[in-house]
């Protein structure tokens, strides 16, 4: 088939270097970002694109620079061989607000730091203890995971202000009394991946904290919700713990919280009853997540608005199990147990700001009756779908995303007028289903559309008449050969820019 103008064959996808999630270091920009002069005194080997910042990271430096400039606000020496940190040094700096030293040799013992700083990262380093003399203008404190031989530690009485982050694997174990109660301005506390456990915390570990607004307790050993937790709390994470009981007097002191996070606990069938959740009246999004729930929890907060619920026992969906958070507008019910039979026609009426619906990984064989009007996303991928009826879709004229991959479809199956009222769908997968050629009157604003993995043989030339904001269109791993596809398939697609063939019975060139 000749080459179309504009279109980017595509035969393998492979991601460029990409970084991590949170692992960018906005504080200390490449020296190419800035097209400033550096600064007239700046340590050698080292780089200055700004006249406050100074970058030493990366240089195998023994010893501590010296020459910084006493203008720097922010000083890197991440990723180098320091030992120690000279007073002298240090105490020049005093308008220093930034200092990075992951990835050094610095122990516990014997360290001074300026008394401005603000953000101070220590990961990655040979620290068996909470540092002593932390500066009590400290904001963000990172710390490492501690030496393998370090026996539990106990939170010490250090003053950090206003957040404070004791996560990265280390092993704390208890919370002492009144270790935090001078902590009235932390705002954010995090203390995943330790080995906290109930007897480890009492009930006034955060209660004093009255500005907390972000509490990580995930990854440790707790048994239940801790007790006293403060008002002014806005998330709490809980997740994989050893919770099998949500108490709701442990909750009702926690008045404000918007986000509660309890995923992967052991909370079985019994573990969430009815109105544990209600002293949280605000709540805006509860995570359940591989909790062994078989349904959907009884009267939970009536201003919920996310659901998210994926990998439960969930086999049933009744009349009203929604019918108490009208106001939702995500729900999430992947990777659950539900079949068609036991999902109630009823069952989303109530949920008219639903606007993402997932019910991927269920049992389903036919859409769900009385979808909300108001979707824009519906994911019903890896179901056993075996039929589309045009009825089920109708009122969708919403919808942006749909997909329906892994089932059983076949383009016979598809009934007539099934996308006609899908007027706003721009993106449709129908991958890895058992359609032979691509289905007939596809929605008009339609930009990507996935038909890999199916058992198409052919591409006649009025396939994309119908589509003409066509910009990607996936025909990977189906029975195409070379001369199978009409030279006129994609005229009329100006906006085209991928089209993947690749892994046919042929290699074919479009």
């Amino acid at each position: 088939v000749p080459p179309h103008e504009g279109i980017l064959l595509l035969l393998l996808l492979l991601p460029g270097p990409q970084v991590a999630p949170g692992m960018e270091d906005p504080t200390f920009p490449h020296p190419g970002e800035s097209s400033q002069p550096p600064p007239r005194a700046c340590p050698w080997r080292c780089s200055c694109p700004r006249d406050d910042t100074v970058d030493c990271a990366g240089l195998d430096l023994r010893l501590f620079p010296d020459n910084i400039t006493r203008a720097a606000r922010h000083l890197s020496l991440q990723n180098n061989q320091l030992q120690e940190l000279p007073y002298n040094e240090l105490s020049r700096l005093r308008g220093l607000r930034t200092l990075n030293l992951h990835n050094n040799l610095i122990s516990s013992e014997g360290q001074h730091l300026p008394y401005a700083i603000a953000t101070l990262s220590l990961s990655s380093n040979r620290l068996s203890y909470l540092p002593p003399s932390l500066p009590a203008s400290l904001e963000r404190l990172h710390l490492p995971c501690l030496l393998p031989s370090v026996a539990p530690l106990s939170l010490g009485s250090q003053i950090l202000s206003p957040i404070l982050s004791l996560t990265q694997n280390n092993l704390i174990s208890k919370v002492p009394r009144g270790a935090l109660s001078r902590q009235t301005q932390l705002r954010e506390l995090y203390l995943q991946h330790n080995l906290l456990t109930d007897s480890g915390l009492d009930a006034t570990t955060f209660s004093k904290l009255h500005s907390l607004e972000y509490l990580d307790l995930s990854h440790n050993r707790l048994a239940s919700v801790p007790a006293g937790l403060p008002r002014t709390l806005v998330v709490l994470n809980l997740g994989r713990n050893h919770i099998r009981q949500v108490e709701a007097a442990r909750l009702r002191g926690a008045k404000g919280l918007r986000y509660l996070l309890l995923q992967h606990n052991p909370l079985g069938a019994s573990g969430l009853p009815a109105r544990a959740l209600r002293p949280l009246r605000g709540l805006h999004t509860l995570h359940l997540y591989g909790n062994g729930l078989d349904r959907v929890p009884l009267a939970l907060p009536r201003r919920l608005r996310a659901l998210v619920m994926p990998h439960n026992h969930v086999a049933v969906l009744g009349a009203r199990d929604l019918a108490a958070t009208p106001g939702l507008t995500e729900l999430n019910l992947a990777y659950n147990r539900l079949a068609s039979a036991h999902v109630h026609h009823r069952a989303f009426h109530r949920l008219r700001a639903l606007r993402s619906l997932d019910l991927a990984g269920n049992q389903l064989t036919l859409l769900p009756a009385g979808l909300p009007v108001a979707l824009h996303t519906l994911r019903l991928q890896r179901n056993q779908l075996r039929t589309l009826e045009p009825e089920l879709l109708a009122g969708l004229d919403q919808l942006r995303e749909l997909s329906l991959a892994h089932n059983r479809l076949r383009v016979g199956d598809i009934g007539p007028g099934t996308w006609h009222e899908l007027q706003a769908l721009q993106v449709l997968d129908l991958s890895h289903n058992e359609l032979s050629f691509v289905p007939p009157d596809l929605p008009e604003a339609l930009e990507e559309l996935h038909l890999q993995g199916n058992r198409i043989s052919s591409v006649g030339p009025e396939a994309f008449l119908g589509t003409p904001r066509l910009r990607a269109l996936f025909l990977r791993a189906n029975r195409l050969h070379m001369t199978s596809i009409s030279a006129e398939a994609f005229l009329g697609l100006p906006h085209l820019r991928v089209v993947d063939t690749a892994d046919n019975l042929e290699h074919v060139l479009v």
